[in-house]
């Protein structure tokens, strides 16, 4: 019922009506969006962007890779998947850009092959050691 009356009010926004009943605070969780603080990730050297959706994949690309680099993390894997290459294309655009980043390639085939791309990473000379 709460779900009808959410998209409702999305779908033809009117005065309210006598049978509405008040929306408590679960109902303020935008449905697109129901995480609205961000999601901590521990990083590792492998990270699967079949969780994220597309629109974010370039910035959290970005900002895995910053921190993969800040960790000391000489080599990573970032997985996109086969599919029609869009998300690797994405991803290699990142890399290619990325100034800490020496080459990248398909990942050996027993570790994704062209659904996953290696990329070796300078050090970070800021790290302490």
């Amino acid at each position: 019922m709460r779900l009808l009356k959410r998209l409702g009010r999305w779908l033809a926004p009117s005065a309210p009506r006598e049978d509405d009943e008040p929306l408590d605070e679960a109902d303020n969780v935008d449905p697109f969006d129901p995480f609205p603080e961000p999601v901590r990730l521990e990083i590792k050297d492998v990270f699967d962007l079949h969780p994220i959706p597309p629109r974010e994949v370039r910035a959290v690309v970005e900002e895995y890779l910053r921190e993969a680099h800040a960790k000391g993390f000489r080599q990573v894997r970032i997985i996109h998947g086969k599919g029609v290459g869009v998300q690797r294309e994405t991803v290699r655009k990142v890399l290619a850009r990325t100034p800490f980043i020496e080459h990248f390639a398909d990942a050996p085939p027993e570790a994704g092959g062209w659904g996953a791309t290696v990329a070796h990473l300078t050090e970070d000379k800021r790290r302490e050691r």
